[in-house]
């Protein structure tokens, strides 16, 4: 028994990996479940067996990808010398985007997506990674930390932006 569930996770892991990569590559509305499923060497009724639909999977991709942000970012302020914090985080993020890239596509994809459930998830997400870089800044002393935090999110958002449409010099820092 423990075997099944163990399969069982690991196939909805896989097929949670799978639309990541088919979302991001040619974008969730004309993504198929069909798709999805060939991507994770699947027939398609098994995805339905762990989705109730396309936005559920959706829902799911975008929680991981955000779980790994959030958690990446946590292991960051929790291990982090206070005085090197923001250059971590801004460091962890650049690694994320490296080695996530779909990921961030799919993210992205997801801010223009008008269905309640995706922008409640999207909320959740920036909400609580603000809320948990502005207490670590806060804790770090640093000075106008609101202001650093919401500096700190649009690099991030303009990092993605970058990587989107390949113009690296987006993601270039001034020299001073």
């Amino acid at each position: 028994m423990v075997k099944l569930e163990a399969a069982s996770v690991n196939r909805r892991s896989d097929l949670i990996s799978a639309a990541i990569e088919v979302f991001a590559e040619v974008g969730y509305f004309r993504a198929t479940t069909a798709q999805v499923a060939e991507r994770a060497n699947i027939s398609q009724p098994y995805v339905f067996r762990f989705f109730a639909s396309k936005e559920s999977l959706l829902l799911a991709a975008l929680e991981a990808s955000w779980d790994r942000v959030i958690e990446s970012f946590r292991r960051v302020v929790e291990t982090t010398p206070l005085e090197m914090l923001e250059t971590k985080l801004v460091k962890e993020y650049e690694n994320i985007q490296a080695s996530y890239q779909n990921e961030m596509l799919l993210q992205m994809q997801a801010q223009t997506i008008q269905e309640d459930a995706i922008q409640q998830t999207m909320r959740t997400a920036y909400m609580e990674i603000r809320n948990m870089v502005l207490l670590a800044f806060r804790d770090a002393g640093i000075s106008n930390a609101e202001e650093r935090v919401t500096l700190f999110l649009a690099r991030g958002v303009l990092c993605n932006v970058a990587i989107a449409i390949n113009l690296p010099e987006l993601m270039k820092e001034q020299e001073g």
